[in-house]
């Protein structure tokens, strides 16, 4: 009896170190899948389910001895955009709502829309990018703001003055943003080499929207940067964009069908004390702007050769005395160029801009602006203006 007691102790002894095992098997695959499913969504970002949402609220105060409404480049085409100076007295600017997360481990998206003053949602950028081509690469497709040039990609708020310069202005149209496909590379170098090339639907100035198929314009541009020492980092970039407008209106009455080609070259250097990348004390920035069109010239109904070679440059330094206070000085200045037949008053504007500005955190910054705008023959536009911007949210950190 004794013998059959023990037997039976035994196989169950057995019997409960078998199942024990093999519930510590099954929790050791279930411990795996949630481990395996946890590498997976680090893989695709820690926000692939809880999207960084930012808003920017601006706004202005503004003065100017010269009627905002009547804004005009004298000698150069409207371009149909944004570039007014804003208007007098109170005025809310664009507040921008940003969305932007990890899709999954192979796309990541961003949507930018804009809330005008006018009580308009505009859709400023909507866009995927990959993030596992690999070698460099880099693909963006929708809405974006192009990469060409330096200022372009920026987002109007980041800006160090208020307003875009003449150049980006007269031949932009304030700034390049399409509906477009981007294909970008950059070299496994400790030097910065930047290589990228967009075609897109030309949908705004200097393209007309041309309701057609393949692209209505393209670009190709090229960076190269890096550190001087451990207190200096520059960037200089030379970009190209091309496009044949049709029918785009140049004046009452105007209008101008060809080829329109621009080329930017671009620098930028920052100065830290120590090495501290997030305390810039000194920034010199410049880019010159280069456009030739060719084409066909239509004057109420008559058509005729139409030829122009037109340039424009600005600089500009911002100086960081204190941590929360900064300084800065621009200058622009656009060429008339030779334009047959003479369509537009041979006249080369310019403009001096001084502005002081004071963050009391990264999160909200108050700004000064002074500027002595002669883009208009024969008038000098003073302008004043007080400018607030806030944000509210996680936001991503800005190019170089």
């Amino acid at each position: 009896m004794h013998r059959n007691v023990l037997c039976a102790v035994a196989l169950a002894t057995v019997t409960s170190a078998a199942a024990a095992q093999q519930d510590a098997q099954s929790e050791l695959e279930q411990l795996k899948k949630r481990v395996e499913e946890l590498e997976k969504r680090a893989a695709a970002g820690t926000n692939a389910f809880n999207p960084d949402v930012s808003v920017i609220l601006q706004g202005t105060l503004a003065r100017s001895s010269q009627d905002p409404n009547a804004f005009q480049i004298t000698g150069f085409a409207p371009t149909a955009g944004e570039v007014a100076p804003p208007r007098r007295g109170f005025s809310l600017g664009e507040s921008e709502l940003f969305i932007t997360s990890n899709i999954d481990p192979y796309f990541r998206g961003q949507l930018v829309a804009s809330l005008t003053p006018q009580n308009e949602l505009e859709v400023e950028e909507a866009f995927f990018q990959t993030l596992a081509l690999g070698r460099g690469f880099t693909m963006k497709g929708g809405r974006f703001l192009s990469s060409i040039g330096y200022l372009n990609q920026i987002h109007q708020h980041a800006w160090d003055f208020q307003d875009a310069p003449l150049p980006y202005k007269a031949f932009l149209g304030g700034r390049l943003d399409d509906d477009a496909l981007q294909l970008k590379w950059i070299a496994p170098t400790d030097l910065l080499v930047e290589l990228g090339a967009e075609t897109g639907r030309g949908r705004s100035f200097p393209a007309s929207d041309p309701n057609r198929n393949g692209a209505g314009l393209w670009t190709l541009y090229g960076h190269v940067g890096g550190d001087l020492g451990d207190a200096t980092a520059w960037r200089a970039g030379l970009s190209y964009l091309r496009t044949d407008p049709s029918d785009r209106p140049m004046d009452v009455g105007a209008t101008f069908s060809g080829r329109s080609s621009l080329w930017i070259a671009d620098f930028i250097a920052k100065w830290a004390p120590n090495g501290n990348s997030s305390v810039t004390n000194l920034k010199l920035q410049g880019e010159y702007f280069r456009r030739t069109e060719n084409g066909v010239l239509t004057i109420a109904g008559a058509p005729g050769g139409y030829e122009s070679r037109q340039s424009g440059w600005y600089a500009q330094t911002v100086y960081q005395f204190m941590p929360r206070w900064r300084v800065g000085y621009r200058y622009d200045r656009l060429d008339h160029g030779t334009v047959l037949p003479l369509f537009f008053t041979d006249y080369n504007p310019s403009r001096n801009t001084l502005m002081a500005d004071w963050s009391a955190t990264e999160f909200s910054r108050i700004r000064l602006q002074l500027a002595a705008d002669k883009s208009r023959a024969g008038v000098t536009d003073k302008q004043v203006l007080v400018q607030y911007i806030f944000s509210l949210g996680a936001h991503g950190a800005h190019t170089f």
